[in-house]
C-alpha cells in the first residue's frame, strides 16, 4: 500500500506580518510513502536521504503523537518547490511527513493535529499554517509553545507572482542572523498598524491600501541586502504595475502582487536585464492545504 500526499508552497511574513502571516500557492511537492523492510529517501539529493530529512522527522512524531510504532518505509519525493528559497520547502517537508504518516497508517488525525506537530517542530508556524490549509492565514505560537492559527478569504482580484533565483541560497539562520536583537518602539507601532490593516485589505481587494499595508520595518531592512539585484527587480516590478513588492519568507524568492494581466509578460522582459538570473513565475493561490491525491 502507498499513499502520495500533496503539499503546497507557501510564502511568509508578508511585509509587516513578520512570523505570522502566510498563504498558499499552487506549487506543489509530492511525498509518496510505502511500507518497507528497511528505511529509505528517493528523489532528493543524497544530502537529504537519511533519518534527518524533515519529512522522516514529521513522519515518526505524528507516529509517536499517536501512540504507535514507527513503521519503516520507502519516502519518493517529487519536488517542485525550490530549496532555501523561501517558499516554505521546509514546511512542505514537515507537513507532508506528517500527514503521510496519518494517511498511510489510517491515524484518523485532523488537519488541526497536523497542525500542532508541525508546529512545534518547524518552532514557527507562518509557513506550517498556510501549507495545512491552504489560503491566507495568520498564525502563531504561545509562550507555553501551544499554536494557533486563523484562515482569511482572499480576494480574487490579486494576482501573485514570484521572483526565484536557483543561484542564491538563503538559509533561516542567516537571514535570522543579520535581524537585530533589539528595534524601537516606533518601529514596533509601524509594522503593529500596518499588519492589522493588511488581512482586511488582502480579503476585501482594497488596491489604495495594499501598498501602504504591506510595508515593513522589522526584517525586510535587514535582509534585502543579502539579496542581489534586489532594488533594481523591485523598482521594474513597480514600473510594470506592481500593487506591492515583498520578500517571501526570508528571501531570496521575492513577490509581487498585481491586477494588470500584462505585468507577467512586461517582468519576463524586466529581469533579462538584471545581472543574475531570475525566474518569473506566475502562482495562483492555492486553497486547500495539504490534500492526499493517491
Amino acid at each position: 500500500m502507498a499513499v502520495t500526499v500533496q503539499v503546497p508552497a507557501t510564502t511568509a511574513n508578508m511585509g509587516p506580518g513578520f512570523d505570522s502571516l502566510g498563504c498558499a500557492f499552487a506549487l506543489y511537492n509530492r511525498f509518496t510513502f510505502e511500507l518497507a523492510d528497511v528505511t529509505s529517501v528517493h528523489g532528493c539529493d543524497d544530502e537529504f536521504k537519511g533519518e534527518d530529512n524533515l519529512a522522516l522527522v514529521a513522519f515518526r512524531e505524528t507516529c509517536v503523537y499517536a501512540g504507535v510504532t514507527v513503521p519503516f518505509v520507502k519516502l519518493t519525493i517529487s519536488a517542485d518547490i525550490p530549496v532555501s528559497s523561501g517558499l516554505g520547502s521546509s514546511a512542505s517537508l514537515l507537513v507532508g511527513g506528517a500527514m503521510g504518516a496519518n494517511r498511510l497508517l489510517n491515524l484518523n488525525l485532523s488537519k488541526d493535529d497536523i497542525f500542532r506537530i508541525t508546529s512545534r517542530l518547524e518552532g514557527h508556524p507562518d509557513n506550517i499554517a498556510p501549507a495545512v490549509y491552504g489560503g491566507l492565514t495568520a498564525a502563531l505560537t504561545d509562550e507555553s509553545g501551544e499554536s494557533y492559527v486563523v484562515s482569511y478569504p482572499i480576494s480574487k482580484v490579486w494576482s501573485f507572482c514570484a521572483f526565484t533565483n536557483t543561484d542564491l541560497r538563503i538559509s533561516t539562520r542567516e537571514a535570522r542572523a543579520v535581524l537585530p536583537k533589539a528595534v524601537s518602539r516606533a518601529d514596533a507601532v509601524f509594522n503593529s498598524t500596518h499588519v492589522a490593516l493588511l488581512p482586511a485589505v488582502l480579503m476585501y481587494g482594497d488596491v489604495k491600501l495594499l501598498p501602504v499595508a504591506l510595508q515593513d520595518k522589522l526584517h525586510e531592512p535587514y535582509r534585502t541586502p543579502l539579496i542581489a539585484d534586489y532594488k533594481p527587480l523591485c523598482s521594474a516590478a513597480k514600473e510594470a504595475g506592481a500593487h506591492a513588492f515583498f520578500l517571501s519568507g526570508s528571501g531570496p524568492t521575492c513577490m509581487a502582487i498585481y491586477t494588470d494581466s500584462a505585468f507577467f509578460e512586461k517582468m519576463q522582459n524586466a529581469v533579462q536585464t538584471l545581472s543574475s538570473k531570475w525566474n518569473v513565475l506566475s502562482l495562483a493561490i492555492d486553497r486547500e492545504g495539504v490534500t492526499q491525491i493517491g
